[in-house]
Formats: C-alpha cells, sequence, structure tokens
C-alpha cells in the first residue's frame, strides 16, 4: 500500500483528528521504528521505542467498515508489536469515537486517562482525547 493510498483512504475516514498527508504518512512509515499493518481498503500504523508500542493511527475506508477489517488491522498490529518485543500498547482516540473505543475494549485495551480539548473538529469545536493502553502479556 502506497502512502498516497494511505492518504486517501486516511482522509475519506477520519474526521477527528484531522486527516495525515501522504508525506506524512511515508515519514512514519520509514522511520526504523515504524510498524505498518494492512489489509485490503485498511491499515495500522504506529511505532514501537523502547518496548513500548504506540498506535498512531488505524483507517478503514468507509465504504468497507462493518466487513472485520479494522479488527483484523488492529490484531496484526498487536501481534506485530509483541513479536518485536512490545511490552505496551498505547493509543489516543478521540471521545466521540464509539466505535473505535469498542473496537480497543474489544481487544484488551482500558482506559487510562483524558485529555481535555486535544482534538479540534472542523467547526471549532474541541473533543477530549481517551488515552487507553493494553499490556501485551495479557493478549
Amino acid at each position: 500500500m502506497t502512502p498516497e493510498e494511505m492518504a486517501a483512504i486516511h482522509a475519506r475516514a477520519m474526521a477527528v483528528p484531522p486527516p495525515w498527508s501522504a508525506p506524512t504518512l511515508a515519514g512514519f512509515r520509514a522511520a526504523p521504528d515504524a510498524v505498518f499493518v494492512h489489509e485490503e481498503n485498511s491499515f495500522a500504523l504506529g511505532r514501537i521505542i523502547v518496548g513500548e508500542a504506540e498506535l498512531l493511527t488505524i483507517a478503514v475506508d468507509p465504504e468497507a467498515q462493518r466487513r472485520g477489517l479494522g479488527r483484523a488491522c488492529l490484531r496484526r498490529f498487536i501481534d506485530t508489536c509483541r513479536a518485536r518485543g512490545g511490552s505496551r500498547i498505547l493509543l489516543e482516540v478521540a471521545e466521540t469515537n464509539v466505535g473505535a473505543r469498542a473496537l480497543y475494549r474489544s481487544q484488551g485495551f482500558t482506559e487510562d486517562g483524558r485529555r481535555k480539548g486535544y482534538y479540534r473538529a472542523a467547526n471549532g469545536h474541541t473533543i477530549d482525547a481517551i488515552l487507553m493502553s493494553m499490556h501485551l502479556a495479557d493478549a
């Protein structure tokens, strides 16, 4: 999957936070600590730093949602992080993204905290980020 294909999916899938550009996605993917997995019309991108993984983004094309692609990408991301020596995965998700929060909880993530006003919606309102994590020994 090219950075341009990733950016197109990201643009269709993201409202909050705003989608990332192809150069931004390419930069994250090129980093030596990058973790990138994909399925058809979906991908997950993160990194592992000193044993801790961070899920930076996961995106599923809206026309391909509700087919298990997000769950498959998340499982592959978790398995890849474990195989590369990760002990924990961290992420943040918009409070309003109820579907993503449910997906993360179903895979063993717990809500650990909140960043007030972290995201800015197109209408100018702020949205809290929910901080979540998973210990890979528990997954």
